[in-house]
């Protein structure tokens, strides 16, 4: 009797968690048409000069981008003045100097892009426990990639009624789970574009993601370059082999 009653709690259990599940709202991921999509895609320069405006003046303050230097942001269309201008704004610790310490001097192009921590205690201890991911490979490291990203920037809202979120958690429409401990980072209007596009979250997002991705794959265009060159080889090859074959067997019945 008392492993019937032990066997039906578990089903019982079973069953609760179920439901419960199927009453959790679905994962929400957008799918967009991105300009680097397909063999002939390339990067939007313009929106990644735009994304890294939004990276530099919000994401930075919480996420780090360790593998890429300011000398790279040539890539996207800047500069030689206006690299040396932003690697400049930030105080780099280099040395040891003469007398064997450390010392803060003006960042340089070659240098790697400043992280917004010393160390990774600190940034929990300014994030209520949580790690903000570095942003260099975010693109390849979540399933969904560009869409991912994009959906979870756009994502936030209030939870639905009887959802029940933990203390510091904010909901989130792409999150699996729904609950992120990252609060919305973006807001119309929190940036200035230079070239006059309006600031809107989707179109922030959009820009960031694009930078991203760029971050995350930098070599694409030159795959898809090579891909192209690889496609018309093969298919020259292709026809001349057919024609040598029919030359070949030209007096052959």
């Amino acid at each position: 009797m008392r492993k019937f009653l032990l066997i039906a709690a578990a089903a019982a259990g079973l069953a609760s968690a179920g439901a419960a599940q199927a009453q959790e709202p679905p994962q929400v991921i957008k799918h967009l048409d991105w300009s680097f999509y397909g063999i002939f895609g390339t990067f939007d320069r313009a929106a990644a000069q735009r994304g890294f405006q939004v990276y530099k003046d919000i994401c930075s303050n919480c996420h780090s981008l360790n593998l890429l230097a300011y000398r790279n942001l040539e890539e996207i269309g800047l500069t030689e003045a206006q690299v040396k201008a932003v690697a400049a704004s930030v105080q780099v610790t280099d040395g040891p100097n003469d007398q064997g310490e450390m010392y803060q001097r003006p960042g340089k192009p070659s240098d790697h892009f400043k992280p917004p921590f010393p160390n990774e205690q600190a940034a929990r201890a300014a994030n209520n426990g949580a790690l903000p991911p570095d942003l260099s490979l975010i693109i390849k490291a979540r399933a969904g990639g560009p869409d991912y990203v994009y959906s979870i920037l756009t994502g936030f809202t209030e939870p639905p009624a009887g959802f029940k979120l933990n203390p510091g958690m904010n909901y989130n429409l792409a999150f699996p789970g729904h609950q992120i401990a990252m609060p919305p980072p973006l807001s119309d209007g929190a940036v200035t574009y230079a070239d006059g596009t309006k600031a809107t979250v989707p179109q922030m997002a959009h820009d960031v993601v694009t930078f991203l991705s760029w971050a995350a794959n930098p070599e694409l265009e030159m795959r898809h370059r090579v891909g192209v060159k690889v496609i018309v080889f093969l298919v020259l090859l292709a026809g001349l082999l057919y024609a040598v074959k029919r030359k070949v067997w030209a007096e052959v019945h």
